[in-house]
């Protein structure tokens, strides 16, 4: 019997014809053929991918909007509290 479990991928950037995905949980890239992925897979979308065995089923994966927003308002938060800790001025070495 096999393992079915489902990840997250985000596509990292295109290639040509080749979409460069990596893994959440282990920042695992892997190169995957663009007309595989969902009609609307482009730089920064996140997918939802079932996987068996440790090996991804591309032709099953879905975008997931709603994940990719919080993805950027996390961004977006980290960024905020960045700039806040940033006193301005020159910096002096």
């Amino acid at each position: 019997m096999s393992r079915k479990s489902e990840h997250f991928w985000v596509v990292d950037r295109v290639e040509g014809c080749i979409a460069v995905l990596i893994r959440d949980a282990e920042e695992r890239a892997e190169d995957v053929p663009i007309e595989t992925l969902p009609a609307g897979s482009r730089e920064g979308a996140v997918l939802r991918v079932p996987e068996a065995e440790g090996r991804p089923d591309w032709g099953a994966a879905v975008l997931d909007e709603e994940a990719r927003q919080a993805r950027l308002r996390e961004a977006e938060n980290v960024l905020r509290r960045l700039r806040g800790r940033d006193p301005g001025g020159d910096v002096e070495l």
